[in-house]
């Protein structure tokens, strides 16, 4: 979340030279999306933290197929007037860290070497 969460800038900046595919990181974080639910169950979302993970899984869904092929970073900087998906999602995960942590500004997530078979976006957690 603190990767959507992130001002384009940063979100470029973090990207680098690493090419993610959009289908990539939309799949990871409906994925987190998906498991919430059960986590909640478990004590470890409170209820809007659930609510908000939901409304942001919601909003990935309803990105279609067109826009999910390519580069994230080309994603990105797609014009947002045209494509506002991608700043909405902002918004959305930066609702659910302010419920969750109190403030949307976290570091960012660790890239794993690409040649280790883990995510490029892998925590230290």
């Amino acid at each position: 979340m603190t990767l959507l969460a992130a001002d384009v800038q940063d979100q470029l900046a973090w990207l680098g030279e690493y090419e993610l595919e959009t289908e990539s990181l939309v799949e990871e974080a409906e994925l987190l999306c998906r498991v919430s639910e059960g986590l909640a169950e478990r004590g470890v979302f409170a209820p809007q933290e659930l609510l908000d993970l939901r409304a942001v899984g919601r909003r990935l869904g309803e990105i279609d197929a067109t826009c999910r092929t390519g580069l994230w970073a080309d994603a990105l900087g797609a014009d947002p007037a045209t494509d506002p998906a991608w700043g909405e999602i902002r918004l959305l995960a930066r609702r659910f860290l302010i419920t969750a942590l109190g403030d949307w500004r976290q570091p960012m997530p660790r890239r794993a070497h690409p040649h280790t078979g883990h995510r490029p976006y892998a925590t230290t957690e």
